[in-house]
């Protein structure tokens, strides 16, 4: 059974990538779209492309004030029907070995992919709770399997497992689904602007630094690179994030793509230290 009628939606990080494809995926369907944006051209982008329902709202996600005024157009727009559903989008990537990893460019992915999810879930969860609505949050397939030099992005995305089967369990009581897209590599701008940003890292690195890790760290971007242009498309997770916003019952978790489905097998059947050898491997030739 899939359910009719539209309500509104918040969807987070909605100006590239998988945001973009979920705003404008939702808007087709009828859905009262909600698309957190954080510059004009990129808001201009989306009406140009969406119909009437789709509203643009500024939305930093590290940021409270950003957010508390996005709850409140949300809440002054839906009034006493609330929130019918939230995607938690919006995120980053970095790229580096753990050991030269900045402590501070840690803390930033950590902020912005899992803190801030947190912050806006909890500023939303009073409109969900209005019309029993539903969490949809985009995990990925490094939140299931940890891969070097994308360490602090898989413990992000781990973070975001566990963030998202407590709130499912805590929220049950008030009928709030909750439930975790995870796809294998995207192709969206975030790998290449991770990329950009590991460039520049790996260049100012101190020479012990370079002798260490130069040479794998090059490996693991291009590896990135590639399997970021030869990723599924981000129409194809919108999908996964419609059905679980539209079914009757939507899944807890929803695997997106091959690779994410070969790796859930991996991760069942392959005992830890054959699994890293694979993997180790794969990234080592930057396939």
């Amino acid at each position: 059974m899939v359910i009719t009628t539209q309500g509104a939606v918040v969807v987070t990080g909605a100006s590239t990538g998988i945001g973009k494809a979920c705003a404008l995926q939702l808007d087709k369907l009828g859905f009262q779209v909600f698309a957190g944006v954080r510059n004009p051209a990129d808001a201009e982008m989306l009406k140009s492309q969406a119909s009437h329902r789709l509203t643009p709202i500024w939305l930093d996600i590290t940021d409270a004030v950003s957010i508390a005024a996005a709850v409140e157009t949300v809440n002054k727009a839906v009034g006493d029907l609330g929130l019918w559903g939230l995607v938690n989008n919006a995120g980053i990537a970095v790229v580096s070995p753990l050991e030269c990893l900045a402590i501070a460019e840690l803390r930033q992915q950590m902020e912005v992919n899992v803190i801030a999810q947190i912050a806006v879930t909890q500023a939303f969860l009073p409109l969900l709770r209005r019309s029993q609505g539903r969490i949809v949050n985009i995990g990925s397939i490094i939140g299931k399997m940890a891969m070097p030099f994308l360490g602090s992005n898989s413990a992000a995305k781990f973070a975001m497992e566990a963030f998202t089967d407590v709130l499912r369990m805590e929220l049950q009581p008030w009928g709030i689904s909750v439930s975790i897209i995870e796809p294998s590599y995207v192709a969206t701008p975030i790998w290449e602007r991770a990329v950009t940003t590991t460039n520049k890292t790996v260049k100012d690195l101190p020479p012990e630094a370079k002798d260490l890790y130069g040479t794998a760290t090059a490996a693991a971007c291009e590896s990135v690179i590639k399997s970021g242009k030869n990723g599924i498309s981000a129409d194809m997770v919108a999908q996964s994030v419609v059905n679980a916003l539209t079914t009757k019952r939507p899944k807890t978790r929803y695997l997106v793509g091959k690779e994410a489905k070969f790796v859930d097998l991996m991760i069942k059947f392959l005992p830890d230290r054959i699994r890293d050898r694979v993997i180790i491997g794969q990234t080592a030739k930057g396939t």
